[in-house]
């Protein structure tokens, strides 16, 4: 277990430092952060490494094997409409307890808290149960993407344009670091059950599957709330001037979030238990491992939390804000490409996604091929979040085309990298692009005077988009490389066929 705690260390640490190097260089030219705002930063970056690391040891220690378990347990059972029920309040526990819509929601004006979470949560659970469906009857996984996203931009044309941002950035945090290894293990223990019966592609597309629900339902929600009814107010940030007041502030947030955190994990705990007695029945030592693990999440999600809201996010809105105000704010465009490259080099699970398509292709797309069309892919969808503050361009003009093309480019392309494609979104979209790009988005709107709810949401949706594109590119060259490839190797066969009948015929 040790060994495993330094490596999710050395992931934790992969992610954040990137991202605080960046802080204290935009501190050291651009944008000065103030000295109380940097103090509480600084123990953030520490804190947020800790957490991270913590809480993903604990999902692996006990929601992967929750998953795979439930996953086989319930298509053991061939009981249709079981899988059905479990699946949606799965989806639903494991989405409250997703520590990047817990930073999401407490950003959003206009809705409360847990209206959102709980709406966001109802969206995973209805298409997580789609999700397992498509496994079973073995659904092509694209027809279900045309099919959701024209369902999506057609709910888009009825709801609050203010809502089309947030619904994108709430379909990309819920794919986060407790819900993704959740059900990718439950997608594998139904898939592994089924065996004979799977394909390769049941592996990809559920987490991506799983985030069209938050979408259309954050929409739907839109079509009941008036998003002018109350105003965005920044929170004003907490002030340390002192050793004894950071301390203090510290602390207060790691009691409070710990008590939130409770409740949060309560459902699934009781879930678990209930499943355990019922269906599961698992040895005692298996037991304490899943119970180790679960104490793990609860502390690691409460100091992540307590590092983001009291450090991280003010430094993030503060750097928006402050660069915004130049004189020459279109700096931010630039700045935007620089920050989408190292967003994305910076997420563990986009390392572990370019290992797994490194071996899918068998070397034929690498690792560095798959992280530089990344890289591309978010600085881009950055590039156009940041014109997008500064110009009031409606975001229906960057997402409509967009997901045009994307699923456009499902026609072309196999379909194992359609499915990665779309999971890769979500991946992208991780856990630093609602703990920094949000509140950077949000500052630098609030000082060019533009409305927030159009102009700032809707950043990490356009930073899950990019890669569907960019992704299916790559699995275009790859198509194309292979088509070379076998019509090179039946060239050189058919050559080495002629050159043997005229070495017959001379002999003869």
């Amino acid at each position: 277990m040790q060994r495993a705690l330094v490596d999710k260390l050395k992931e934790s640490a992969q992610s954040v430092l990137p991202i605080a190097a960046i802080v204290l260089l935009l501190h050291f030219t651009l944008a000065p952060l103030p000295f109380s705002t940097l103090m509480l930063f600084l123990p953030a970056v520490v804190l947020l490494i800790l957490g991270m690391s913590a809480f993903t040891l604990g999902a692996d220690m006990a929601v992967m094997p929750m998953g795979e378990l439930i996953g086989a347990k319930l298509t053991e059972s061939r009981n249709l409409w079981l899988m059905i029920l479990i699946s949606f309040l799965l989806g639903l526990a494991l989405t409250l307890a997703e520590p990047d819509l817990q930073v999401l929601t407490r950003q959003v004006p206009a809705v409360p808290d847990f209206v959102l979470a709980t709406t966001v949560a109802f969206g995973v659970g209805i298409f997580l149960v789609i999700a397992m469906l498509r496994i079973l009857f073995q659904v092509r996984i694209s027809h279900l993407f045309i099919l959701t996203y024209a369902l999506i931009f057609i709910v888009a044309a009825f709801t609050a344009p203010e809502y089309m941002g947030v619904g994108f950035d709430a379909g990309g945090v819920t794919t986060g670091p407790i819900t993704v290894p959740f059900i990718l293990a439950l997608g594998a223990g139904v898939s592994a059950v089924r065996a004979g019966k799977s394909t390769e592609e049941d592996s990809f597309g559920l987490c991506a599957l799983c985030s069209i629900g938050p979408i259309l339902a954050v929409l739907i929600m839109g079509i009941f709330y008036d998003p002018t009814g109350t105003g965005y107010a920044f929170e004003t940030p907490a002030t340390a001037d002192s050793i004894g007041e950071l301390v203090a502030l510290y602390a207060g947030g790691l009691v409070g979030f710990f008590k939130e955190v409770c409740l949060i994990l309560l459902p699934i705990v009781v879930f678990f238990g209930a499943f355990q007695m019922l269906r599961l029945r698992l040895p005692r030592s298996q037991l304490i491992r899943i119970g180790v693990g679960l104490v793990y999440i609860l502390l690691g999600l409460t100091i992540f939390l307590t590092g983001v809201y009291i450090g991280f996010m003010p430094a993030g809105t503060y750097l928006g804000r402050a660069i915004a105000s130049l004189p020459y704010n279109w700096i931010l465009i630039p700045l935007g490409l620089v920050i989408g490259s190292f967003i994305v080099a910076a997420e563990p699970a986009v390392h572990i996604l370019n290992k797994q398509i490194e071996d899918l292709t068998n070397g034929a797309i690498s690792r560095r091929v798959m992280m530089l069309a990344l890289s591309i892919g978010v600085g881009i969808a950055l590039v156009l979040a940041m014109i997008r503050i500064l110009t009031s361009i409606e975001i229906w003009y960057f997402l409509v085309p967009g997901y045009a093309v994307a699923l456009l480019l499902t026609f072309c392309v196999p379909q194992i990298f359609t499915a990665i494609a779309f999971d890769s979104g979500g991946v992208a979209a991780g856990t630093m692009a609602a703990a920094f790009l949000l509140p950077f988005a949000l500052g630098a709107t609030d000082a060019v005077g533009g409305p927030l709810l159009l102009d700032a949401f809707g950043i990490v949706g356009m930073v899950a988009m990019m890669p569907l594109i960019t992704v299916q590119v790559i699995g275009l060259v790859y198509q194309i490389k292979l088509r070379r490839a076998k019509a090179a190797e039946k060239e050189r066969a058919g050559r080495e066929t002629f050159e043997k009948e005229n070495i017959e015929n001379i002999e003869l």
